[in-house]
């Protein structure tokens, strides 16, 4: 449905409010909150993390200080919003009392403002941007706002009750836009399941189901059609090739410029070339091994569940190198497809399972040796090119339903922005509208 809007406007006098309902007061924030300066201990009051998702109990994955007796107090009822612009959007109204890292402004309000109401005009879209213009840094891209610049934003607050009726209408209508995101990334997750399955099922018992089938002789891969060989693999390798390490900028090479593959050149079985860093012109004769059309990458060390990613190439690339973490896989008397899809079955995750070492959580690596001794299942060259040809269709369908709900999922978040910016700002009238549970 559309929303109406009010009757009468006034300019704020200020680019990111636009023009406010006439009724609506206009003034700069330090009218009407104040900052909460008190330095606590996290001894004393728990510890908060100021997270995207609101403010919430400490959580396992915050990094952690010596600094607990050298944070600031929250209250329940108070506002937090992380100062730094790389942690943009990371704010909330506080349900707890507890305490937070120096980095987060921490403001109690007075006068007649209600917390609900702030917390989304606090977190909108369009207010985030204000916050973070106010900022200072010595970088372009991380800087910081203080309380001191805060204070002077102006913001636009309606009567009380109109502030309960804007946060009751937003508390519903954000609810449901969240269900129906939960719903899409439930989707998401179902069919990437059902890909993982079609392909582990496909490479391991083939197209025919009335195939003959022989123990494999092997506990954890079961039954495998009769006349497909169980072979190292080795056998279906001519080489494997390691990259180095080289000094290199965090950015993109461009034409002319040598590039270093990082880890995150292999994820979810796809091979992202453009996933590389530019080599420093000292370190140019240091790099080897550039990427060959039909070969498979492979993470030889990266965290648990993704040591081992592959990913195949379908092209040269004469500028591009392997990092000292990537191998660079040459197959012989096997399609390099069927291959590549080899490594995105169950039983190819369990045998890295098995193969990993390293003492680190963060940090897992398999040897040559290891991953040379793999078990392998080799179909006749031309049921793996039907194999090949089953599952590029069979993935494709399923990579397009992933791509609509990933899709439904974008438009969802810029609807759920669209509509807080909106109501908070005062451009769509939505009093009365909450109680009657309208949805947008």
């Amino acid at each position: 449905m559309s929303f109406t809007r009010y009757e009468k406007y006034k300019g704020s006098g200020v680019e990111w409010l636009g023009e406010v309902p006439e009724h609506w007061e206009v003034k700069r924030i330090g009218y009407f909150f104040e900052e909460r300066r008190e330095k606590v201990s996290d001894k004393d009051y728990p510890p908060l993390s100021v997270t995207k998702n609101g403010v919430v109990p400490q959580l396992e994955s915050a990094a952690k200080t010596d600094d607990g007796d050298n944070r600031k107090r929250v209250c329940k009822g108070d506002f937090v919003i992380n100062s730094r612009s790389d942690r943009k959007g990371s704010s909330g109204a506080a349900s707890l009392d507890g305490s937070v890292s120096l980095i987060n402004i921490v403001l109690k309000t007075r006068g007649a403002v209600r917390i609900d109401y702030v917390h989304h005009l606090f977190r909108s879209f369009s207010f985030q941007e204000e916050f973070y213009r106010f900022g200072k840094g010595i970088v372009a891209d991380l800087w910081s706002t203080n309380y001191s610049e805060m204070c002077n934003i102006t913001m636009a607050i309606p009567p009380v009750s109109e502030q309960h009726a804007i946060a009751e209408f937003l508390d519903n209508e954000t609810m449901k836009i969240d269900m129906l995101l939960e719903e899409q990334e439930k989707l998401i997750n179902l069919i990437r399941e059902k890909r993982q399955a079609v392909i582990s099922h496909t490479v391991t018992n083939g197209l025919d189901p009335t195939a003959p089938m022989k123990d494999s002789g092997i506990e954890w891969l079961g039954e495998v059609p009769e006349h497909w060989g169980v072979v190292p693999l080795k056998t279906v390798i001519s080489t494997i090739e390691s990259g180095t390490s080289v000094n290199a900028i965090d950015t993109p090479a461009l034409q002319g410029e040598l590039g270093v593959l990082k880890l995150s050149c292999v994820y979810n079985g796809r091979f992202d070339p453009s996933e590389n860093k530019t080599v420093l012109p000292e370190e140019v004769e240091r790099v080897s091994c550039s990427l060959r059309a039909g070969c498979l990458v492979v993470s030889r060390g990266n965290t648990p569940d993704l040591v081992g990613s592959a990913g195949l190439v379908k092209e040269d690339h004469e500028g591009i190198f392997l990092s000292d973490l990537l191998w660079q896989v040459h197959c012989t008397n096997v399609e390099a497809a069927f291959a590549h899809y080899w490594t995105l079955t169950r039983a190819y995750r369990w045998q890295i399972h098995l193969a990993c070492t390293g003492t680190s959580s963060s940090m897992q690596k398999i040897t040559k040796g290891k991953f040379r001794q793999f078990v392998f299942l080799q179909p006749p060259l031309l049921e793996q090119e039907d194999v090949v040809k089953f599952l590029d269709t069979e993935t494709d369908k399923l990579d397009r339903l992933v791509n609509q709900a990933e899709r439904a999922i974008e438009l969802l978040k810029e609807r759920r922005s669209a509509l807080i910016s909106a109501a908070v700002t005062g451009k769509i009238d939505v009093r009365g509208l909450a109680a009657e549970g309208v949805t947008a």
